[in-house]
């Protein structure tokens, strides 16, 4: 039996039967395309008046090799739903802690300072105090302590002042709102590397089925 080894879709096509109307096999073609753009190689035999026989890669190669893809396409799916959900809790962290700084004591004793005390006021406002974030354990310890030590809100307000952290923003909140905002754009920027390497993991699950419906063996 006659074997002619394929490494290209346009070698393919001049093997191809003069009367074989590729459009009809439109399927079959993308499915080659893609496998062949991507290294992969084919054993064919002439069929007279048909398309060749495709010897090689087999169905039993092929299905292993689809089981394969599909194992990874879990792993980077399960990766996506990870960085999602990253993405949707770092999108509503500040609506969230909006509503639970409302049961937390320590909010309304701020509240009580800021209308009884003129420095403590203004010091707040000059560091523009995350007192919305006060639910938050990150952010908890240090709303506390601004309250209750007027050494620590003395020294936060320098800080603020001075710190080349703080250079840009002059704000404690506004470094706050940049954290989320650069865990959203991290998320994002995951997300979308992972949704086209699944898409290519997609089509190369297509193509290979598609060959798998092709081959003689």
């Amino acid at each position: 039996m006659r074997k002619d080894l394929v490494s290209s879709f346009g070698q393919l096509q001049k093997m191809l039967p003069v009367d074989i109307n590729i459009e009809k096999e439109a399927a079959r073609v993308a499915a080659l395309k893609h496998y062949l753009s991507k290294g992969g190689v084919l054993h064919i035999s002439p069929n007279e008046g048909a398309w060749p026989k495709l010897l090689y890669p087999t169905k039993t190669h092929l299905r292993k090799k689809i089981e394969e893809t599909r194992s990874l396409h879990h792993k980077y799916n399960t990766r996506l739903e990870s960085w999602q959900k990253k993405f949707s809790g770092a999108k509503s962290y500040h609506n969230i802690h909006h509503l639970k700084k409302l049961k937390e004591p320590l909010y309304w004793k701020h509240l009580a300072k800021c209308a009884v005390d003129k420095d403590y006021r203004a010091d707040s406002e000059k560091v523009s105090l995350p007192v919305h974030l006060v639910a938050d354990s990150r952010w908890k310890p240090m709303v506390k302590t601004f309250v209750s030590d007027l050494d620590y809100r003395k020294q936060l307000v320098q800080t603020v002042d001075e710190s080349i952290v703080y250079k840009k923003s002059k704000k404690v909140a506004q470094y706050a709102d940049l954290l989320q905002k650069f865990r959203m754009e991290q998320s994002n920027r995951k997300i979308t590397e992972l949704k086209k390497r699944l898409a290519a993991l997609d089509q190369d699950i297509n193509a290979m089925q598609e060959l798998a419906r092709w081959s003689s063996f």
